[in-house]
C-alpha cells in the first residue's frame, strides 16, 4: 500500500511539473492534499477493514471489455494532468478564457478532500468494492448506506473528484478533458453492470429496488 502510494506520488510530479514549472503553487497545494487524503482513506481502512484494503490494490483486470475502458481511464488522467501543467507554464487559461481565481481553487481543493471522505462511508457499504471488476464467493449486495440511492455512488464520488481537479490545479482548460471521465465511467459501471446481473445472485433484483445509477431521480 505504502509503495504504491509513493508511485503514484511520483507519477503525479512528473506530470505535473514536467510539462508544467516548479513555480507551480496550486500543484504543490494538490500534491499535499491528495497525499493527506490518502493517508486519511487508508489509515482508515488498514485499522478497520484490511481486506478492502487489499482489494483495492488490485490491478489485473480479468474482464476484457474493461481493460480497454481502464486505458481510456488512464489517457484521460494523464491528458488531464500534463495539460493544468502546460496551462500554469504558458498561461492558456488567462490568455484565452480567464485565470482561476485563488479562492476557487481553495474551494476545489477542499471539494477534492471532501470526496476522499465521501468515500469511507461508500466502501464501508461495500466492503467487496475492489479496484477491478470481479465477484467472490460468499460476496453479498451492497444495498445499505448510499447504495440505497443509487447503484454506483463510488463512481459518482468519482466524477466530481474529477470535476474539482482542473480546478484545483488552476486550469480551465482542462475542464473538458476532464469531462470526458463521464462517458468513459458510464461505460465502465454499464459492464461492470452485466457481469454482476451475470455472476452475483440478487443484484437483478437490486437494480429494481434502486433504479439509479449514478444520481437520484435522474439516471
Amino acid at each position: 500500500m505504502i509503495g504504491w502510494s509513493l508511485v503514484q506520488q511520483i507519477a503525479l510530479v512528473i506530470l505535473l511539473f514536467v510539462p508544467g514549472t516548479v513555480h507551480f503553487w496550486q500543484g504543490w497545494a494538490f500534491l499535499a492534499v491528495n497525499a493527506a487524503a490518502a493517508m486519511v482513506f487508508c489509515t482508515y481502512f488498514y485499522r478497520h477493514d484490511r481486506e478492502l484494503l487489499a482489494r483495492r490494490l488490485l490491478r489485473r483486470e480479468k474482464v476484457v471489455a474493461q481493460k480497454f475502458i481502464m486505458l481510456l481511464l488512464k489517457i484521460v488522467a494523464v491528458t488531464s494532468y500534463v495539460l493544468c501543467g502546460l496551462d500554469h507554464r504558458l498561461g492558456w487559461s488567462q490568455k484565452y478564457l480567464t485565470p482561476v481565481p485563488w479562492w476557487l481553487t481553495v474551494l476545489a481543493l477542499l471539494g477534492y478532500a471532501g470526496c476522499y471522505l465521501l468515500f469511507i462511508p461508500v466502501f464501508n457499504a461495500n466492503r467487496f468494492a475492489a479496484s477491478v471488476i470481479q465477484t467472490e464467493a460468499g460476496q453479498t449486495i451492497a444495498d445499505r448506506g448510499p447504495y440505497r440511492w443509487v447503484r454506483h455512488p463510488m463512481y459518482a464520488v468519482s466524477l466530481a473528484v474529477w470535476f474539482w481537479l482542473p480546478l484545483a490545479l488552476g486550469s480551465f482548460i482542462a475542464l473538458p478533458v476532464a469531462a470526458l471521465m463521464v462517458p468513459v465511467i458510464v461505460m465502465r459501471l454499464l459492464n461492470e453492470e452485466k457481469v454482476l446481473q451475470r455472476d452475483l445472485p440478487g443484484y437483478r433484483d437490486y437494480c429494481q429496488r434502486t433504479p439509479y445509477r449514478l444520481i437520484p431521480m435522474v439516471w
